[in-house]
Order: structure tokens, then sequence, then C-alpha cells
């Protein structure tokens, strides 16, 4: 069972029994909580990496942050943590993790290709999935959390563009004053591939991109039923992933899309109706007040 240990207030440690290895990737989305944080927060990686039992378990460092800089003690957000064992077939799959230089820490793709990663301004980033070619405009979907242990940070994706060659992203990084700043991050592609890498099992997964509105339908998978709902927004978008809900427990991650510091996340846990998974996504500006903003959402089941 995975365990979450409180910290200095806005610090967890999450332990992934059995799952220590070197590499990969995190992903991290806060949970709003209206109560404690009304003006909205955010979450992102501090560190990972196996500890010393045997077998290892992989030890998940998590800080949320309030639009002030300040550490956020409220409880709410997602974590998952997944580094390849090697190609599978089906869909195409690939992640990095840069620092904020750009230099890549690890990285994988499944048809075993390169990734690449330009610091073209302060925190600017151009990251490239080669080889990873689908027809275009945009296809897939993809998840980017900052990495920083010492001051808050929040990343997001401004542009996308897929053609044969590869999946090419502009990703911007901020600090909570929302000024452009350099930081390490994590990102993931998915192209009818789960979040976490494997395809069929899980059986049940799907993604979404708002940009706002739906975007191409090449966007919109899901494994079951083909594509996913979207409704509701703004402020809080309602992403219905239908007959998902048969394989649980599952993970649910969001990523803020467009060029202004605007950040998304989960308005509260993802929820049964029937056998569908419900998804709620709000975004905020950098003052935490609700706007209408793209983003990515996505959600994997456990098998």
């Amino acid at each position: 069972t995975t365990s979450v240990t409180p910290g200095v207030p806005g610090r967890w440690t999450v332990k992934f029994p059995g799952q220590g290895i070197a590499g990969g990737v995190v992903h991290v989305t806060a949970v709003h909580d209206a109560l404690t944080s009304p003006n909205g927060r955010f979450c992102q990686a501090e560190s990972w990496g196996p500890d010393t039992s045997l077998p290892p378990n992989e030890i998940v460092k998590v800080a949320c942050y309030r639009t002030t800089g300040v550490l956020d003690p409220a409880p709410g957000f997602s974590v998952q943590f997944a580094r390849s064992s090697g190609g599978i077939g089906g869909g195409l799959y690939g992640y990095m993790y840069n620092n904020a230089a750009c230099g890549i820490i690890t990285n994988y793709t499944t048809l075993g290709f390169g990734t690449t990663c330009t610091h073209v301004g302060i925190g600017q980033y151009s990251i490239a999935f080669t080889g990873l070619g689908t027809p275009g405009p945009q296809d897939g979907g993809i998840q980017v959390t900052a990495v920083n242990a010492a001051a808050a940070a929040r990343c997001k994706v401004a542009s996308f563009q897929s053609s044969p060659n590869g999946q090419f992203f502009r990703i911007l990084c901020y600090n909570h004053l929302g000024a452009l700043a350099d930081n390490a991050f994590t990102s993931t592609y998915q192209f009818k591939r789960s979040l976490y890498g494997p395809a069929f099992p899980p059986n049940r997964f799907g993604y979404i991109w708002n940009v706002p509105g739906a975007g191409p339908a090449s966007t919109n998978y899901n494994s079951i039923f083909g594509s996913n709902g979207l409704s509701a927004g703004p402020p809080v978008w309602t992403i219905k992933y239908y007959q998902l809900a048969a394989s649980l427990p599952g993970n649910s991650q969001a990523t803020a899309y467009g060029t202004t510091p605007s950040f998304c996340g989960l308005h509260k846990p993802w929820s049964i109706a029937g056998t569908d998974i419900l998804v709620l996504v709000n975004c905020f500006d950098n003052a935490g007040n609700p706007i209408d903003s793209g983003f990515f959402s996505s959600y994997s089941s456990q098998a």
C-alpha cells in the first residue's frame, strides 16, 4: 500500500513500496481545497529515488504552495511515478526529466529514439520526442510537472505540434510571482497509451486536451469508448471518462496550457458516476482568481 507521510507543513513524503529504481519521472497535480486555499494552490515534485530497503521502495518528495509562495499544508494532491522497463507494442509514449538548463537527466521513448531540449529564454524550453511521429497537427496528450526543492515553481505547455517526425512542445516555467524562471521539469507524452506507460493492460485509460474547448479529435482518446466528454467549464470543467470505472484504483493528472502564468489542478478528487470516471479541473490566474484556461487531462486505471 502506498503511504503518504507529512513533514514540514506543505511537504509530504510518498512511499511506493517495492518500486524503488533509479530514473523515471514523477507527476504531481494539486487538488484544490476551497476552504483552506480559496485562491488556488499548486504542487510540485522535489525529488524521487529508491531507498535502501530490500526490495527498495520509491520515495517521492512533494511540496504544495499557495499563490503567495508560502507552503500550503492542505493535503490534497495526486502523484504518480513511472519508469520504463523496456519496449512494449501499441501506441506511442515517451518521458524526460530536464534540469533548469535543459540538460536531460533521464529519458525514454517506446521506439528507442532520442529526446531533445533547447533552452530558448528565461523559463522557456522547446522539447521534442523525436521519432514518435503522428499525422498532426496535434495528436495525443502531455503532462508536465515542475521539479524544485527550494522554491515555489510551476510549469505548463505553451504550444503543441505533432508531425511524422515527432512531437514538439514549448514549455514555460514560472515562479510564484508569475515571472518566467528557469526550472527543472518532467514531461510525459502519450498517444493511445496510459500516462504511466503500459497499454492493455491497463485496459482503461484516456486523455483530453482543452484548448479551451475540445481540441482535435486525435487529442481526445478513451481506450474503451473511443473519446471522452468535456463540459461545464469555466470555472470548473468536467471530463467524463466513459466506462473507465471498472478497473479501480486509478490516477488523474492535469497540466495547464497557454502563454500566461495561469495554472490548473483538480477541483476535487475524481469520482465514480455509474460506469464512468468524473474528473473536475479548475484553473487560476497568478493571483488565484478562477479563469477560463486550456489544459491537458489524463486518467489511467490500475488494470
